[in-house]
C-alpha cells in the first residue's frame, strides 16, 4: 500500500479551511445568502472545493490500494464504503453531494437555489463526519504497518 498520508492530509486541511470559511458564510440567513450573488457565488464554490478534495482522497484511495476503477465520482465514495472506510448509512447521506456539485460545475439544469442552501446547511457537517473517517482509517493503517 503506498497511500500518500500527506497528501491526504493535506488535502483533509483544505477541507477544513473550507468549511471554516463556510461556517462563517453560514452565520447569514438563505435569503442574505440567495439574493446576494457574491455570497451564492461563494457558498457554490466552496461547495465545490469541499467535494472535489473529497473525490481526489477517494481517487487517491482507489488507485493506491488498486480497488476496481469507478465509473462516475459518486460511486468513488461507495468504493471506500465496500473496504469499510465508511458506513454504508454515510455513504447513501454523502455521494449525493457529487450530483449537486455537477449541477454547480457543469450547469447541467438549473441550480434550485433553496434545495442547495437546505443541503447546504444540513449537510455541511458531513464532511467534518468525512474526515473523521479518513483519519481513523489512515491511524488504524498506521498502526496495522507498525506491527
Amino acid at each position: 500500500m503506498t497511500v500518500s498520508k500527506l497528501f491526504i492530509v493535506q488535502k483533509l486541511n483544505s477541507i477544513s479551511g473550507y468549511l471554516t470559511e463556510l461556517e462563517e458564510l453560514l452565520k447569514f440567513s438563505d435569503e442574505e445568502i440567495k439574493n446576494n450573488s457574491g455570497k451564492m457565488h461563494i457558498a457554490e464554490r466552496l461547495f465545490q472545493l469541499i467535494v472535489d478534495a473529497s473525490i481526489d482522497i477517494n481517487n487517491h484511495f482507489i488507485r493506491e490500494l488498486k480497488l476496481k476503477i469507478e465509473e462516475d465520482l459518486q460511486s468513488t465514495f461507495y468504493a471506500l464504503s465496500n473496504i469499510k472506510i465508511f458506513s454504508e448509512e454515510f455513504t447513501k447521506k454523502i455521494a449525493p453531494s457529487v450530483g449537486q456539485r455537477n449541477i454547480i460545475v457543469h450547469g447541467y439544469e438549473k441550480l434550485d437555489k433553496n434545495l442547495f442552501m437546505k443541503n447546504l446547511r444540513n449537510g455541511y457537517d458531513d464532511f467534518r463526519e468525512y474526515m473523521k473517517y479518513i483519519k481513523e482509517y489512515l491511524d488504524k493503517s498506521e498502526e496495522l504497518n507498525k506491527n
